[in-house]
C-alpha cells in the first residue's frame, strides 16, 4: 500500500522574477476525496438555472488558491428582467491593479445593459429587436457606463481638466476626500474608480433563446466547443486585445501618429497589458487629470515615478479602448458556450491557442458521455489544473506560498 507523505517539496519559479532562482516551497501530497473537497471549497462551484425543462444553466467557478490574496476576478451570471422578458447576461470579469472596478462593473453594468435594452424595446409586446440593433445597444451600454468613470469626477470640477490648472492641491483634496460630509465619501468612492481597471467579456442571450450576443474588452476567452469535441466545429468568438494581436498594436499606432512609445514592449505606454479596458483612467484622461486629481487623492501618491514613466508619453489620450468588439451567432440545437478568465488560458502555457480550445471541447463533450450533475466549469478547472495528475494538482492547490502562483481563475459554463 503506497503511502502519501504529509508535506512535500518543489521548486517553483515566478513569471514576475524570471531572472530568480527557484524558490524551494512545501505542498500538501492529497488524496483524490482531499483534493475533490478542496478544489470544491476553493472554487466555489455553482448552478445556476434559468429554465429547467430546456436545460438552460450556467455552471460557474471563482478559483484562486492562495488564501492570503483577495481575487481580483468576478462573475455575472443572471437575468435581466426587461417588460416582462427574461434576457440572460452572463459575464466575466479580469481586474488589475484593485478590485474596486471590477467590483463596480460586475455589480453596475448589468443595470446599465437593462437599461438600455428598456429604453429600445417599447414594451412587453414589442418584438425582439435585429440582431444589429441589439449589438449597438450592448456596444453603447459599454462605452456609456466607462465614459460615467471618469465622468463623474470631472463634473465636480466645472470646466474640466482645464480648470485645474487654476485650483490648488488643498481645493482638489477637499472634492475627492469628502470623509466628514454630507456626502458620506461618495466622491472618494467614484474618483477610486479611475485608479483601477477591469476586462469584461459579457454574452447576452435573447428571452427566445434564438440570438446570442458576445461582448469583449481585454484577453478573457469566449468559445463554443463543438459538440462532439471535434476540432472543426469549436468556434471561438473573440480576438485578444493584447500585445500578441498586431491589429491591436496598429490601431493604437494610427491613432496616435508620431508616438512610437504609445506601445512599447508589447504594452500599452509601456506600462499595461490589455489594450481595450473598463476604467484605467491615466490611460484615457490628459496627464494633468492624475496628477492632480489621482495624485491628491488619500493616500496620495508616495512616489510618482512609476506613474510619471507613461504619463510622460501619454500626449493624445485615449490609448486605452472600451469600444468592445460584439459579435452575434443565432443559436441552434443545444450547445455550450465558455467564458473565461485568463487564468484558466495561462494554465495551459506553451499550448496553441487552437489546441487550447480543443482541449476544453474534448473536456465538455466528455462530460456528456458521463452520468451525473458535475458541474461544468469545476471540471474544466480541474481538467486545466491536472487532470487526474493528483500530485501535480496538490503542487497548484497547496503551495505555502503568501502571495499568489498562479492567476485568478473564472469560468462560466453555460448551455444555450
Amino acid at each position: 500500500m503506497t503511502t502519501i507523505p504529509a508535506v512535500a517539496e518543489v521548486h517553483v519559479e515566478l513569471a514576475e522574477r524570471p531572472d530568480d532562482a527557484p524558490l524551494c516551497c512545501a505542498f500538501v501530497p492529497l488524496s483524490e476525496n482531499d483534493i475533490a473537497a478542496r478544489l470544491s471549497a476553493l472554487a466555489q462551484p455553482q448552478r445556476t438555472v434559468f429554465d429547467s425543462p430546456r436545460g438552460y444553466r450556467a455552471d460557474s467557478i471563482a478559483f484562486q488558491p492562495c488564501e492570503q490574496y483577495n481575487s481580483q476576478d468576478r462573475l455575472v451570471v443572471q437575468q435581466l428582467d426587461v417588460h416582462g422578458q427574461q434576457w440572460t447576461f452572463t459575464g466575466v470579469f479580469d481586474g488589475h491593479l484593485g478590485d474596486a472596478t471590477v467590483e463596480h462593473t460586475a455589480h453596475h453594468l448589468p443595470i446599465i445593459v437593462k437599461q438600455f435594452l428598456q429604453k429600445a424595446i417599447s414594451g412587453p409586446c414589442a418584438p425582439t429587436p435585429g440582431p444589429d440593433v441589439v449589438r449597438d445597444i450592448l456596444s453603447n451600454a459599454i462605452v456609456s457606463f466607462d465614459d460615467a468613470i471618469a465622468g463623474d469626477i470631472l463634473e465636480l470640477f466645472p470646466g474640466g481638466v482645464a480648470s485645474l490648472a487654476n485650483r490648488t492641491d488643498e481645493e482638489i483634496q477637499a472634492v475627492v476626500n469628502d470623509f466628514g460630509g454630507s456626502s458620506g465619501g461618495a466622491n472618494y468612492q467614484k474618483a477610486r474608480l479611475c485608479l483601477y481597471g477591469t476586462t469584461a467579456l459579457v454574452a447576452l442571450v435573447d428571452p427566445a433563446h434564438e440570438n446570442l450576443w458576445v461582448a469583449n474588452l481585454g484577453d478573457c476567452e469566449a468559445v463554443i466547443p463543438g459538440a462532439d469535441g471535434r476540432a472543426a466545429r469549436h468556434k471561438v468568438l473573440n480576438v485578444l486585445h493584447n500585445g500578441n494581436n498586431a491589429a491591436e498594436i496598429a490601431r493604437v499606432r494610427r491613432e496616435h501618429p508620431g508616438e512610437p512609445e504609445s506601445v512599447l514592449n508589447g504594452r500599452v505606454l509601456g506600462t499595461i497589458a490589455p489594450f481595450r479596458c473598463i476604467g484605467d483612467a491615466p490611460f484615457k484622461q490628459p496627464a494633468a487629470f492624475t496628477r492632480r486629481v489621482l495624485y491628491n487623492l488619500y493616500p496620495g501618491v508616495p512616489d510618482p515615478t512609476p506613474w510619471e514613466v507613461f504619463l510622460s508619453r501619454n500626449r493624445t489620450p485615449p490609448y486605452i479602448s472600451s469600444e468592445p468588439d460584439v459579435i452575434h451567432r443565432r443559436l441552434g440545437p443545444q450547445a455550450y458556450l465558455i467564458l473565461a478568465t485568463d487564468g484558466l488560458s495561462e494554465l495551459y502555457d506553451g499550448v496553441d491557442r487552437a489546441d487550447m480550445v480543443a482541449n476544453w471541447a474534448h473536456c465538455i463533450a466528455e462530460a456528456g458521455r458521463l452520468p451525473g450533475k458535475e458541474n461544468l466549469a469545476l471540471r474544466l478547472l480541474r481538467h486545466a489544473l491536472g487532470g487526474d495528475d493528483l500530485m501535480y494538482i496538490s503542487q497548484m492547490i497547496t503551495l505555502d506560498m503568501d502571495t499568489p502562483w498562479m492567476d485568478d481563475t473564472t469560468i462560466i459554463v453555460q448551455a444555450l
